[in-house]
C-alpha cells in the first residue's frame, strides 16, 4: 500500500509540472507572437529562432497557437467587413450619381468656349483689317506727297536703263555718275533711293559683265587658236635651226646668208601679235607665208575691256580676272591626254598648245600697260615648267619605243627653243633631257635585250666554218679577230668563236650609235657625250647582255658542247672590249687617257658569264653522271662477279671520254676542275650506292663486282684524260672507295682495328661507321647464304666462325663509333 501511494503521488507531481510547462510555453508563445504583430518584419528572425532553442515540440505547439491566431484574426476581419459593406455600398452609389452631373457641366463649358472662341476671331480680324486699311491711306497719302519730290530721281533712273538697252555704256556710266551725286542725295532718306543707289554697284557690275562676255569670247578664242598659234612658233623655230645649219655650211663655204629668225641672240622684232618676225620685211624667203598670232586670234576685245575696266576705277579687278581665267586655261592646257605617250603627235599637240599660251601671254605683255608683267609670266612659267616636267617624267616612262622616245627628245628640244626665243628660262627642260636620256637609254635596253636573245636563240654554238678568203675577211671587218696561227691555215678553216660573236659585236656598236643619237643638239661637250656613251653602253654589258648570258646558260636544252662554245665565245668578246673602247673614242676625239674618262666594264660581265657556264658545266656534268648511275641494275645477292665491268659504267666512262676531248679548247684550270668535279661526284655516288639504307644485305660476290667497276674508274682516271694533272692527282678521287673496298676484299680487319687513328694506317680513309654499315650488310647476305646452304654441315662451322669474326668486329667498330660520337 505505501508503495502505491509513492507512486501516485510521483505521478501526481510530474503531472503537475507538466501543466505549469505547458502554460509557461503558452504564456511564451503568446509573447512571441505579440512581437511577430508588432514588430517590423526585418527582426521576427531572432524572434523565430527562439522557439527552436525551447523545448522539442516548441515548434508544433507554437504552430498550433500561430493558426488559431490566424483563425481569430480572420474572424475579426470578417465582422469588420460586414459591418462596413453597407456603407462602401452608398459611397459607390453616390459617386455615380455625381459622375454623371460632372460630364454634363464639362460638356456645357467646353461648348460655352467654342462659341466664345468664335465670336473673338470674327472680331479680331475685323479690327485688323480697319487698322490695315488705315495704315494704307495713311501711307498712299504720304506717297503722293513724296512722288512730287522723287519724279526727277525715277526719270533719271529710267533714262539710265534705256541707255543700258541701247548698249550706251559710256552714256549711261555718266547718267550714273549724276544720279549719285546729284538726284540721289536730295531724297536719299527714302528707302527706294537707297535701293536705287544699292542698284548703281550692280548696274556697274551688268557693264562690267556685258563687257567681259567680249573678253570671254576672247579668251575662247585663243584657247581654241593656241594650238595653231603654237605650231607656227614651233615650225619658225624649227627652220630657225635648219637655217642656222645651212648659214654654217655657207659660211665654211665664204658665203653668208641674212638671218630671218635668231632665238639666241633675238635680232628679231616683236610684233604686236607676240610673234617673232624678221627685221627684214619685204624678204620672203619662206616657201609659204608665216602667219602670225594677230592673224589667228582678234586682241581687240581685251582692249576694249581693259578700257571700260580703267575708267571705272576698277583695273585691278580686270587684271586679276584676266589672269586668273589665263591661269585656269593654263592648267588646262598644261593637262596632258591620257594616251599622250603612245604617239609623236600626242606629244606635238601638247607641245603646241603650251607654247601658243606663251607666245599670247608675251604678245599681251609687250602690248598693254601692265595687263600683265614679267613678274606674272615668270610666275605662269615656273608653274608650267614644273607641271610640264612632271607630265613629261610621268610619260616618257611610259614609252617602250626607243625612236619614240628620241623624237620625244628632238619635240623637246624645239620646244625649249622656242619658249627661249621669247624669253623663258628653260635650262630645266635641258636638265630633263638627261632623265629622259635614262629613260631612252632603258628603252634600248630592252630592245637590245631583244636583239640578243634572238641572237642567241639562232645560234648553233659551233665555230664559224670560213671556206675562202671573201668570207674570212667579212668575218674580221665584223669583228676584231686576229689569230696568227688560224691565219696561216689553209682554207677552208673554222674560227673558234661562233656566229653569235661577231653579230653581237656589231650590236654593240649599234647600241653606241644609237645612244649617240640622243646626245645631239644638246649643247653638250665631247667628254659629256663620251661619258654618257661609255656609261651607257656599261649598262648594256653588264646589265642586259650579262642578264641575257646569265639566261642562256641556265636554259635546259643547253648541253654541254654550247656551253663550251659560250666559254669560248665569251673570251673572244672580252678581248673585243679594247675595240669598243676605241670606237667610242673615234666618235667623240675624246682621248682615253683623259682623268675622267669613263672604263668599260666589259671584263667583269664576260669573266662573270664565263664562271657561270663553267658553274653549269660541273653541274651538267654531275646530272649526267646520275643518269648513268640510275641505269646501274647491280645483283647484290650473286655468289660471284661476272669477271668483267658493269656495262653502264663503261659507257659512262666512255660519255666522260668524249666529253672531255671537246674541252680542249677550254682554259686548262676549267677543264681540270671539270675531270675532278666528275671523278668526285662518280666516286660519292659509288659509295652512296653501297651506303644505301634500302639495300639491306650484300654478298661477297657483288662487292667483287663492285671492286671491278672501281677499277675501270681508277683506270679512267689514271688515263689523263684532260692533260694538266700532276701524278696521280685525279685517282686520288677513288682513295675513299679503294681503301673500303680493299678492307673487305682482303679482310684485313686485324689490321685496320689495330692501325686505327694512326696516320700511317693502311686504311685510313675508311671511316668506322661506314666500315660498320657495310659490313652489316655483308654479314645479313652470308646469314642469308647459309640457310640456304644448311643441307652443307661442313660449311655451317665454316660459316659459324666466320660470323663470330663478325660479330666481334662488328662490336668493335661500334665502340669506336660510339666513341667518335661521345
Amino acid at each position: 500500500m505505501l508503495r502505491c501511494s509513492c507512486s501516485d503521488s510521483r505521478n501526481m507531481h510530474i503531472t503537475i509540472m507538466a501543466d505549469s510547462e505547458t502554460l509557461e510555453c503558452i504564456t511564451e508563445h503568446e509573447r512571441i507572437l505579440q512581437e511577430i504583430e508588432s514588430t517590423d518584419t526585418a527582426c521576427v528572425g531572432p524572434t523565430l529562432r527562439s522557439i527552436y532553442d525551447d523545448q522539442p515540440n516548441a515548434h508544433k505547439r507554437f504552430m498550433e497557437k500561430l493558426d488559431a491566431r490566424i483563425r481569430n484574426h480572420d474572424r475579426e476581419i470578417e465582422k469588420m467587413c460586414n459591418f462596413h459593406h453597407q456603407g462602401f455600398v452608398d459611397a459607390i452609389t453616390e459617386l455615380l450619381k455625381v459622375r454623371a452631373d460632372a460630364e454634363k457641366l464639362m460638356g456645357q463649358v467646353t461648348d460655352t468656349n467654342r462659341r466664345l472662341q468664335d465670336a473673338g476671331r470674327e472680331v479680331t480680324a475685323q479690327t485688323e483689317e480697319v487698322i490695315r486699311c488705315r495704315v494704307q491711306q495713311r501711307n498712299m497719302a504720304t506717297t503722293v506727297e513724296k512722288l512730287q519730290l522723287c519724279i526727277p530721281v525715277l526719270e533719271m533712273y529710267s533714262k539710265l536703263k534705256e541707255q543700258l538697252e541701247s548698249k550706251r555704256y559710256y552714256a549711261a556710266l555718266k547718267t550714273m555718275e549724276q544720279l549719285e551725286k546729284v538726284y540721289i542725295p536730295r531724297v536719299s532718306q527714302y528707302r527706294f533711293c537707297q535701293i536705287m543707289a544699292e542698284n548703281l554697284p550692280r548696274l556697274r557690275e551688268e557693264i562690267k559683265d556685258i563687257s567681259m562676255s567680249d573678253l570671254k569670247d576672247f579668251l575662247e578664242s585663243i584657247r581654241k587658236h593656241s594650238d595653231k598659234v603654237g605650231e607656227t612658233a614651233m615650225r619658225q623655230a624649227q627652220q630657225h635651226r635648219t637655217f642656222n645649219s645651212a648659214v654654217a655650211k655657207q659660211a665654211s663655204m665664204g658665203h653668208y646668208i641674212k638671218p630671218v629668225y635668231s632665238l639666241n641672240e633675238r635680232t628679231h622684232a616683236h610684233t604686236p601679235n607676240g610673234l617673232l618676225m624678221d627685221d627684214d620685211t619685204g624678204d620672203d624667203e619662206a616657201d609659204e607665208e608665216i602667219l602670225t598670232a594677230q592673224d589667228l586670234v582678234d586682241f581687240s576685245p581685251v582692249y576694249r575691256c581693259l578700257h571700260i575696266y580703267t575708267v571705272l576705277g576698277d583695273r585691278e579687278t580686270f587684271e586679276n580676272y584676266y589672269r586668273k581665267q589665263r591661269k585656269k586655261q593654263a592648267r588646262l592646257v598644261l593637262q596632258p591626254q591620257a594616251n599622250m605617250h603612245e604617239t609623236v603627235e600626242g606629244y606635238r599637240r601638247y607641245f603646241n598648245q603650251i607654247v601658243g599660251f606663251f607666245v599670247v601671254e608675251d604678245h599681251i605683255l609687250h602690248a598693254t600697260q601692265g595687263l600683265v608683267t614679267r613678274a606674272y609670266t615668270d610666275e605662269l612659267w615656273n608653274m608650267a615648267l614644273s607641271k610640264i616636267i612632271a607630265v613629261l617624267r610621268t610619260h616618257s616612262s611610259y614609252c617602250d619605243d626607243p625612236d619614240l622616245v628620241l623624237e620625244l627628245k628632238n619635240l623637246i628640244v624645239i620646244f625649249a627653243d622656242t619658249l627661249q626665243g621669247f624669253g623663258f628660262p628653260v635650262n630645266r627642260l635641258f636638265d630633263l633631257l638627261f632623265e629622259v636620256r635614262d629613260q631612252y637609254n632603258e628603252t634600248l635596253l630592252k630592245k637590245w635585250a631583244l636583239v640578243f636573245r634572238e641572237i642567241f636563240e639562232l645560234d648553233n654554238y659551233s665555230p664559224i666554218p670560213v671556206e675562202t678568203e671573201e668570207e674570212y675577211k667579212l668575218v674580221v671587218s665584223r669583228f676584231p679577230f686576229h689569230d696568227a696561227e688560224i691565219e696561216k691555215q689553209d682554207f677552208p678553216k673554222k674560227l673558234p668563236m661562233s656566229q653569235s660573236v661577231p653579230q653581237i659585236y656589231t650590236q654593240v656598236k649599234e647600241f653606241i650609235y644609237a645612244s649617240l643619237k640622243f646626245s645631239e643638239s644638246l649643247h653638250r661637250s665631247s667628254t659629256e657625250i663620251d661619258d654618257m656613251l661609255r656609261k651607257s653602253t656599261n649598262l648594256l654589258l653588264t646589265r642586259t647582255l650579262s642578264s641575257c648570258l646569265q639566261n642562256l646558260i641556265k636554259k635546259p636544252h643547253i648541253g654541254l658542247t654550247e656551253l663550251v662554245q659560250i666559254i669560248i665565245n665569251t673570251t673572244h668578246l672580252e678581248q673585243a672590249c679594247r675595240y669598243l673602247e676605241e670606237f667610242i673614242t673615234n666618235i667623240t676625239n675624246v682621248s682615253p687617257e683623259t682623268v675622267h674618262t669613263t672604263r668599260l666594264y666589259g671584263l667583269s660581265t664576260f669573266k662573270d658569264a664565263r664562271h657561270a657556264a663553267e658553274g653549269e658545266i660541273y653541274t651538267k656534268l654531275n646530272q649526267k653522271i646520275d643518269e648513268f648511275i640510275q641505269l646501274a641494275d647491280y645483283e647484290w645477292g650473286m655468289a660471284e662477279s661476272d669477271g668483267r665491268a658493269s656495262g653502264y659504267l663503261m659507257d659512262l666512262i666512255n660519255f666522260l671520254r668524249s666529253t672531255f676531248q671537246v674541252f680542249t679548247h677550254l682554259p686548262g684550270k676549267v677543264a681540270q676542275t671539270a675531270c675532278m668535279s666528275a671523278c668526285k661526284h662518280l666516286s660519292t655516288s659509288l659509295m652512296q650506292m653501297l651506303l644505301d639504307t634500302e639495300l639491306k644485305q650484300i654478298s661477297m660476290g657483288a662487292i667483287q663486282q663492285f671492286n671491278l667497276d672501281v677499277i675501270q674508274c681508277e683506270l679512267f682516271a689514271s688515263s689523263e684524260p684532260v692533260p694538266g694533272f700532276q701524278g696521280d692527282t685525279l685517282q686520288l678521287a677513288f682513295i675513299d672507295l679503294r681503301q673500303l673496298l680493299d678492307l673487305f676484299m682482303v679482310w684485313d680487319w686485324s689490321t685496320y682495328l689495330a692501325d686505327y687513328g694512326q696516320p700511317t694506317s693502311k686504311y685510313l680513309r675508311v671511316n668506322p661507321a661506314t666500315a660498320l654499315a657495310l659490313l652489316e650488310k655483308v654479314y645479313r647476305g652470308m646469314k642469308d647464304t647459309s640457310k640456304k646452304n644448311n643441307i652443307f654441315s661442313q660449311f655451317r662451322k665454316n660459316d659459324r666462325d666466320k660470323q663470330k669474326l663478325i660479330e666481334t668486329v662488328v662490336k668493335q667498330l661500334r665502340s669506336l663509333v660510339n666513341g667518335m660520337s661521345s
